[in-house]
């Protein structure tokens, strides 16, 4: 296991306000929380970015994911939420170890984006869709 802060909290070096654990999960609050209930969902398996991570772990997570937001959304009465997920440093990802934060929006608190779209080239959008399906 690699040597990142959720590597040293799975290994109980660091301790965390568990949220919920199975034999494949974490969660547990955010230390540096945007609002109130700032939830983290980890694997315990080591993987850097989401691609990595085994069919079992990701499935493991797609299990829990949408029972803890429920709970983060009902203990802290919010009505909205973001999920965030980053892959890599360009991505903004701060710890190399997959990561879910579950960030609720309360007063004006929570995640703030900025969506720059751009206009889809259909014809090459085409060719792209047909590359990606040939490689799952």
């Amino acid at each position: 296991m690699s040597d990142t802060v959720f590597a040293k909290i799975l290994r109980g070096e660091i301790p965390c306000h568990r949220i919920y654990e199975d034999e494949h999960i974490l969660s547990f609050l955010d230390v540096g929380p945007l609002s109130t209930g700032h939830t983290l969902v980890i694997p315990k398996e080591p993987a850097v970015t989401l691609d990595a991570l085994s069919d079992e772990a990701s499935a493991a997570i797609g299990r829990v994911l949408p029972r803890i937001c429920r709970a983060v959304m009902k203990a802290t009465g919010a009505t909205a939420y973001n999920i965030l997920q980053n892959n890599g440093l360009d991505a903004h990802q701060a710890v190399m170890h997959v990561h879910f934060h579950i960030i609720p929006k309360l007063d004006g608190k929570g995640l703030g984006i900025e969506w720059n779209t751009n206009e889809i080239d259909h014809a090459e959008a085409g060719k792209l869709a047909i590359l990606i399906a040939a490689t799952i």
